[in-house]
């Protein structure tokens, strides 16, 4: 658990002695929500609790599902019909599963971007970083793949042009196409994998997630300021922490109440909102769709896919060095997935010694348009790759690469960040005063 000075678990009864002796999870629930956590978190710091319900939800949801679905070309599409309308509750399980995919992406990007304004991935908690990372892409890859079960046209579609990518790359591409295709084209053998490997990976980003916590636990949460939590004495602990539970245990659940509110107004009011016309059309491989376009959530890295087309300089000039084998296409995929590899280097990335955000004036704008540049890719990736689209793409591709290529480590160079807080306490105190500090006396007795 983390080094920072706390009591922990101590067995009292009999019982609790002979089972902690022998299996000592009852110690390690207590440590866990026992856990002392800075005092000063805000409200971006419950994003946490509304993963880890989002997680649980889909895995429950989607076990129900599978019972009724089948996995077949054939049968696909009319066993998701039978669900929505003869299945008791059918309905209402798939929407929550559908829309809770999206929920999901909505809190992993708010998490991510608040771990990136922050400063969550700097030392000691770079390994915390990467995992969350790996999750990430493990989320990407289920969601995909649960995508193409219901077997529209959307979900046929664009499993053609996702999986298509990985022709792209040289040598090795066309036989993990044809492994991951189970043959020639999208089939009946790419149904019953996606539906394996969409019910399996749920399970693996558990264990990724029991990881991660375990790590932040470990380094301990950073916060608004990120400044440390005083590890030289218990005393000086208690002032910057408070625990777990039932502080925040409690301001999380209900954060998790009022986002559950606006969740379950969109599952029963608007559930087809995020949703394509096009997948309630019966998957036609003779037929392609006008446009097509994926999730919402895949559509910043979609925009930086189609982004570099033949056209674009670096696309020629990489061509040309490497004697055609990096061309267009192959160019695309690199700078989608390198989208997200830059992303999981920002703490070697980053050269400032401030930790937080906050006291960085100029980090503070070159973020800002981060975010405005993320929502643009997102926009833009819905779009059809005509007209001023793509060379919009490619100017908001260029900015998300340069952000964390250029502007990062610059900005460690010249930028002259703003005085810290000596301490957490300082830092409660100042925005709640001292008489709020009394709500940490608790914690001190």
């Amino acid at each position: 658990m983390s080094g920072i000075p706390h009591d922990h678990y101590e067995p009292k009864t009999g019982a609790e002695k002979w089972l902690y002796k022998r299996l000592p999870i009852a110690g390690l629930l207590y440590d866990t929500l026992m856990i002392p956590t800075p005092k000063n978190l805000n409200w971006m710091w419950i994003w946490g609790i509304v993963l880890t319900f989002c997680l649980v939800m889909q895995i429950a949801t989607g076990v129900v599902l599978v019972m009724h679905y089948t996995p077949h070309v054939d049968l696909a599409f009319s066993s998701v019909e039978h669900i929505m309308r003869n299945v008791n509750g059918g309905y209402m399980l798939r929407y929550l599963h559908a829309n809770g995919a999206s929920l999901f992406f909505v809190a992993v990007y708010l998490h991510i971007f608040r771990g990136l304004f922050y400063g969550s991935y700097k030392a000691p908690r770079e390994i915390t970083w990467i995992i969350g990372m790996l999750i990430f892409v493990l989320m990407m890859g289920t969601a995909f793949m649960g995508y193409v079960l219901p077997w529209g046209q959307m979900s046929f579609w664009g499993a053609t042009v996702i999986t298509g990518l990985f022709g792209a790359i040289p040598f090795i591409g066309e036989p993990i196409q044809t492994l991951l295709l189970g043959g020639p084209a999208v089939g009946n053998p790419t149904l019953n994998r996606f539906l394996s490997l969409h019910y399996l990976l749920p399970f693996v980003i558990v264990g990724l997630v029991a990881v991660h916590i375990w790590a932040f636990h470990t380094t301990g949460n950073n916060n608004p300021t990120g400044v440390e939590v005083r590890r030289t004495s218990k005393a000086d602990a208690e002032k910057d922490t408070l625990p777990f539970f039932p502080y925040f245990v409690m301001k999380d659940l209900f954060a998790l109440a009022v986002i559950m509110v606006v969740f379950f107004a969109i599952v029963g009011f608007m559930p087809n909102f995020l949703g394509h016309p096009d997948n309630y059309i019966e998957a036609n491989a003779l037929a392609t769709p006008a446009h097509i376009v994926p999730e919402w959530y895949f559509l910043p890295f979609y925009a930086i896919l189609r982004a570099f087309d033949g056209d674009v300089w670096v696309v020629i000039a990489a061509s040309w060095i490497t004697g055609g084998i990096v061309d267009a296409k192959f160019f695309g995929v690199l700078a989608m997935f390198g989208a997200i590899v830059v992303m999981a280097l920002a703490p070697w990335l980053d050269t400032s010694s401030v930790r937080s955000g906050r006291f960085r004036p100029m980090f503070k704008w070159w973020f800002f348009l981060l975010l405005v540049d993320f929502v643009v890719l997102t926009w833009v990736g819905a779009m059809p790759a005509e007209g001023i689209y793509p060379y919009i793409a490619l100017i908001a591709s260029a900015y998300w690469f340069g952000y964390f290529l250029i502007i990062l480590p610059l900005l460690g160079v010249i930028e002259k960040p703003l005085a810290q807080p000596a301490t957490i306490e300082d830092d409660f105190n100042a925005h709640y005063g001292k008489g709020s500090a009394g709500a940490s006396a608790p914690a001190a007795e």
